[in-house]
């Protein structure tokens, strides 16, 4: 097992990293028409692949988003098998009335919230460690 599975640890730890620029959610049939190293996450779903990318990258590739969001790295390496982080810390956003859409990578959390949600929900994030 690799990674830190104490939730009282994860929390106090997290240290969220604002990764600076604007993100977007998409969809696609033809991944094939595109760089993959310009994308941050692809996910493959029944209906279509969703892709998640600056959204330069996707005005530029002509991809229809709905959402722009923060990107938020938690850079504590956290145990795929970790109880609780998502919870607590999604919890704590709703409290702020602050929507996230959360991807657990290997290493880290990542967490994409609204832009305009961006300062609140670092500060939301932060409080963990005091």
């Amino acid at each position: 097992m690799t990674g830190e599975t104490k939730l009282d640890v994860l929390l106090k730890s997290m240290k969220p990293k604002h990764n600076i620029g604007e993100f977007v959610f998409c969809k696609t049939d033809h991944l094939e028409h595109i760089n993959l190293n310009q994308i941050i996450m692809t996910f493959k779903e029944d209906e279509s692949m969703t892709i998640i990318a600056e959204k330069s990258v996707a005005d530029t590739l002509n991809l229809d988003y709905s959402f722009v969001a923060s990107w938020i790295t938690l850079t504590v390496h956290s145990s795929l098998e970790a109880v609780g982080l998502t919870a607590a810390f999604s919890n704590a956003l709703s409290q702020h009335g602050i929507s996230c859409n959360v991807v657990a990578a290997y290493y880290h959390d990542h967490i994409f919230v609204d832009k305009k949600d961006t300062d609140k929900a670092m500060a939301v994030l932060n409080a963990f460690s005091k």
